[in-house]
């Protein structure tokens, strides 16, 4: 499953060359990646409430275009792995229909109060299945 979302660079998200700055990226892919959590079925809040975290582990993004103030872009957003253990997302913004960037980001699935790893399958087995179930199967 993929989420698409739209944004449109503002004022303040560019830098003194009038582009969208790098940092900026980082921010519209954890938007991105809650409304895509929340589109499968549970927030981001109604997974905190049950005591699990999903702090990030790994982030990245490549830059192969650029964005400029009141750009109209779109994100596409796909969970592309799930374990026990983690939970990995990748992220596709277009501009005009021109891929200009695309992000990864890999969480860890933690206990809310220790930070130590949990086994999602095992400790919230129900949590795990609606992700599994909406997971881009390629």
């Amino acid at each position: 499953m993929s989420y698409q979302s739209k944004v449109t660079v503002r004022y303040a998200e560019t830098d003194r060359m009038g582009i969208t700055h790098h940092s900026v990226y980082f921010i519209w892919f954890e938007e991105a990646r809650s409304m895509w959590v929340k589109s499968s079925g549970l927030s981001y809040s109604e997974i905190e409430k049950r005591g699990i975290m999903m702090p990030v582990v790994d982030l990245s993004c490549h830059y192969y275009g650029t964005s400029d103030y009141m750009d109209e872009l779109l994100i596409v957003t796909s969970m592309t792995k799930l374990t026990a253990a983690k939970i990995c997302f990748e992220y596709n913004i277009y501009k005009e229909n021109s891929l200009i960037t695309k992000g990864y980001s890999m969480h860890a699935w933690v206990d809310g109060k220790t930070f130590k790893p949990i086994n999602v399958k095992k400790h919230a087995p129900d949590i795990y299945n609606l992700m599994y179930n909406a997971l881009d199967k390629k």
